[in-house]
């Protein structure tokens, strides 16, 4: 049986790209028996771009409903909200000492995100570590991601392999990912990659009219009709 972990951040309300490019293919994979899932509410992770109590708790909810809408077994899989479990932050934090500060400084989704902000917290900065904390806390085997966060799990086992070569033992298990290639990006209402933190999104649950006006400022091509278009953009 394969130990299958996946966790989505509670910064936003779920979104497109979040249905299909993660609570899907997870909850397709936690139906299989030969699997054995764990998914959880990032929460801690949203604390990087989310800072207000009460709209934090909401897209908590939100995530929840979300994922039993879209029919998560909670009887046959794990379901959990991260900052419940207190280990997840202990754990990173003993990490934090085998992670070399090069490793994080090399971290693509920290150059993108430090570049666009007006402010870098150290939480942004250690993410990949809290991160390899979720992931290496629950023994996990495989983690769906997309390509995007392929280099996180790298770190990750990099984490892991210097914590086990320190102590000459197998401690923590290295996980592989799981990329799926025929999940495309979903781009977002602007083009890129649709997220919370580009506030792009959007948001499943909108009301019909509210959906239709977000829906109107989806960029289009302006190519012809009759000229060959470009995949990659």
């Amino acid at each position: 049986m394969s130990r299958i972990l996946t966790g989505i951040q509670s910064s936003g309300r779920p979104h497109l790209g979040n249905i299909l490019g993660a609570i899907k293919p997870a909850i397709d994979l936690a139906k299989d028996p030969a699997n054995e899932s764990f998914l959880f509410i990032a929460d801690l992770h949203s604390l990087t771009t989310l800072k207000d109590g009460p709209t934090r708790r909401e897209f908590t909810r939100a995530v929840a409903a979300t994922w039993l809408a879209f029919g998560f077994d909670t009887v046959k899989n794990t379901f959990w909200r991260q900052s419940r479990v207190p280990e997840h932050t202990e754990l990173a934090w003993l990490l934090n000492c085998f992670t070399p500060m090069p490793m994080l400084l090399n971290a693509t989704s920290f150059k993108d995100k430090s570049e666009k902000a007006a402010t870098v917290s150290a939480g942004l900065f250690t993410y990949p570590v809290l991160q390899a904390a979720d992931i290496l806390l629950y023994d996990a085997e495989i983690i769906p991601v997309g390509k995007d966060q392929r280099q996180h799990i790298e770190m990750t086992r990099d984490i892991a392999s210097a914590v086990n070569h320190q102590y000459n033992a197998d401690l923590f298990v290295l996980p592989e990912p799981r990329i799926d290639d025929r999940l495309m990006v979903i781009p977002g209402i602007d083009g890129q990659k649709m997220s919370k933190s580009y506030n792009n999104y959007i948001d499943i649950f909108l009301p019909a009219n509210e959906l239709y006006k977000v829906v109107k400022k989806i960029k289009s091509d302006s190519t012809p009709l009759d000229q060959p278009k470009n995949p990659d953009t």
